[in-house]
């Protein structure tokens, strides 16, 4: 006879299939590893419910065992009793799952930069299972996974640790404990550990509207971020002395912007962790924006080691940002434009000409221009008086020369 050797996973179901091709008027037997009969033939032989024929004949003998148990398995033996006794084994390996891990080792309210220690553990695997970390998407790299025998002798417990330095960016991040076994045939077996970190506040200002005009009303958030939320926020403005009082929560009102209200104002915004300031430049009457991030204030006394060599403003880093006011609202569109130009070429091209015939014009009345000289009155310069004068010279127009001109 042949069989086949068989894996099956605790609590699944085996087949095991005898076959032969000279059954000598003999019929096929299947025994446990106990050596108890299990069926000859189609009698059944051991009361175990779980125990199924499945198929008899003269060439084959199939049974199942339903809810394979860790016990079940060993070599479990086919014979077929002619003269002399064949027999034939079939191997049947039972595969322990991995109970889900367990995390221990974490304690809440991490810091920034601090260090902690995660431990996982699994048991009931067999063989053993490989444990992984990791961080949302990211791999950690833990320690070799370390094997434990059950007290069952069969299965095994297995536990890994994974060391890491935590940021800003961790807080609210799941660490996750992965458990690795043939059994599971790829289905996720895992669990997840979220931390909290906290750290030091960041915050930056925003304009609303984003491009200020003067008349307009505009609204200046702080807006803060940290781990824990800042709780207050303290506006000045450079120059004056008094804080400036808020309107609505964090933001600062401007209800009609005017000249006055140009100048660099700071908001201050602070939790338990610490402090940072934000600055926004505002110009009414300019074209330009800027906002300006200074280093934030110092934190906290027990996190004074740790902000020397902290990371600036990885949220909201050092930055200028010079910004154009938008164009006016109804801009004359493109085609309009080049009319323009044809147009104010042609302009310019006719008051050309206008200045070519003016240079022209003036030259020719500078050339013909002169005095003339008449004897009209001729005789009138020795009257003595104005009467007389009259007289002589209305005879000394009758009587006198002719009328001359005389051109120069």
């Amino acid at each position: 006879p042949w069989t086949s050797d068989e894996t099956v996973v605790a609590g699944g179901t085996v087949v095991l299939k005898c076959q032969v091709k000279d059954h000598e008027d003999s019929s096929l037997q299947w025994s446990n590893p106990a050596q108890q009969t299990l069926y000859f033939g189609e009698k059944r032989a051991l009361r175990d419910n779980r125990i199924q024929l499945v198929k008899s004949t003269p060439h084959e003998l199939s049974i199942s065992i339903s809810n394979v148990a860790l016990a079940d398995e060993g070599e479990y033996t086919c014979s077929i009793f002619t003269m002399p006794v064949r027999t034939a084994k079939s191997l049947v390996t039972v595969l322990g799952i991995p109970q889900k891990p367990i995390i221990s080792g974490y304690k809440s309210s991490l810091r920034e930069k601090d260090k902690t220690t995660l431990s996982c553990q699994s048991s009931g695997s067999k063989p053993a299972a490989q444990l992984t970390w990791r961080k949302g998407d990211q791999e950690l790299h833990g320690e070799s996974t370390r094997i434990q025998e059950d007290p069952n002798g069969k299965t095994f417990t297995v536990s890994s640790s994974v060391t890491f330095q935590v940021t800003r960016e961790d807080d609210g991040a799941d660490i996750v404990c992965s458990v690795n076994h043939e059994s599971l045939k790829g289905a996720d077996r895992s669990t997840a550990q979220r931390i909290e970190v906290l750290y030091t506040p960041t915050a930056k200002i925003r304009p609303d509207p984003p491009h200020p005009r003067e008349g307009q009303k505009l609204l200046l958030h702080c807006e803060g971020r940290g781990n824990p939320v800042p709780q207050q926020y303290v506006w000045e403005k450079e120059g004056s002395v008094p804080p400036l009082k808020m309107a609505q929560e964090s933001a600062l009102i401007f209800p009609f912007l005017n000249k006055s209200d140009s100048g660099t104002y700071g908001c201050t915004a602070t939790s338990n962790m610490g402090s940072y300031k934000a600055y926004y430049t505002l110009n009414v009457n300019g074209q330009c924006v800027i906002r300006l991030r200074r280093p934030p204030r110092k934190a906290s006394s027990e996190y004074q080691a740790d902000r020397r060599h902290s990371v600036r403003h990885r949220l909201f880093p050092d930055l200028t940002v010079c910004s154009r006011l938008p164009p006016d609202p109804s801009p004359v569109p493109s085609s309009s434009s080049t009319y323009h130009a044809i147009i104010g070429g042609i302009v310019a091209f006719i008051v050309f000409l206008l200045l070519i015939l003016l240079i022209f014009l003036g030259h020719y009345l500078i050339r013909h221009k002169g005095t003339y000289l008449t004897h009209e009155a001729k005789g009138s310069d020795d009257a003595p008086d104005a009467d007389t004068a009259i007289i002589n010279a209305e005879g000394g127009q009758s009587g006198g020369d002719d009328k001359k001109e005389y051109f120069i």
